[in-house]
């Protein structure tokens, strides 16, 4: 009788086949004094010593790609892992043209990662420092990592129109116009402060009123009411970039 499952064929030989690695890179994202900012590490080590980068690192044999992303973002971050679980977390693409390290053929799962404001992240591994960055002022990046960050960036603007994960940049109680800012510092572009709010009180479930006094907001004006994320992911309908909007 044969046994159930997979077998390896008689005569393979893996050492046939060119061996290659497997890294994650990890684009993450936050809004801090109201600019989109992006975590990147300085690498301490050769190849691009000197240079910024996403941080990430290789998988392990026996780890999957999601768990290496998620260790690296602790490691650079100090979350712990209740933490990054609650996090909005995706995979972006795969990179895999032949040259992109010159160490060896590496293929990169490159993730995307949306936080509220941050402390000071810790850097670790092969990183010199690391530090949360505006977004669109750092050109040379190492490897192809400004094209993931480019991919990454145009990725959460198209699903701000349509999901609701703008309130991933959001603390767990914000105002209508600390979520405004969300959508206006991802997609470069003023909004009319009336026509948001309208929009977004008249998409269910998008976000739900929380009880208690107003907060004041830093300007003038009276206390601005408190909201959270309420239950719907996605956005109907949708809550799209004005006309002409820059990419």
């Amino acid at each position: 009788m044969n046994e159930r499952g997979p077998r390896v064929p008689d005569g393979y030989d893996p050492g046939a086949f060119e061996p290659f690695a497997v890294t994650v890179d990890l684009a993450v994202f936050t809004v801090r004094q109201g600019a989109l900012h992006v975590l990147l590490v300085e690498r301490g080590e050769e190849p691009y010593a000197g240079w910024w980068a996403l941080p990430g690192g290789f998988v392990r044999p026996r780890e999957s790609a999601e768990e290496a992303a998620r260790r690296e973002l602790a490691e650079e971050t100090g979350l712990d892992a209740d933490a990054i679980t609650a996090l909005h977390f995706e995979q972006l693409r795969t990179y895999s043209e032949p040259d992109r390290d010159p160490r060896m053929r590496v293929v990169s799962v490159a993730f995307a990662a949306l936080l509220p404001a941050l402390p000071e992240p810790l850097g670790g591994g092969d990183a010199a420092r690391a530090a949360h960055v505006p977004y669109g002022t750092v050109h040379d990046l190492a490897f192809d990592h400004g094209r993931i960050l480019s991919d990454a960036h145009r990725r959460i603007g198209a699903k701000l129109e349509y999901s609701c994960l703008a309130t991933s940049f959001c603390p767990p109680e914000f105002t209508l116009g600390e979520l405004q800012g969300v959508y206006e510092t991802v997609w470069g572009t003023a909004l009319d402060r009336p026509n948001f709010r309208r929009k977004v009180l008249a998409t269910p479930g998008f976000v739900e009123q929380v009880d208690g006094p107003p907060r004041r907001s830093g300007g003038r004006g009276k206390p601005a009411a408190r909201y959270r994320a309420g239950p719907a992911n996605a956005l109907h309908p949708p809550l799209l970039r004005p006309e002409g909007r820059p990419e």
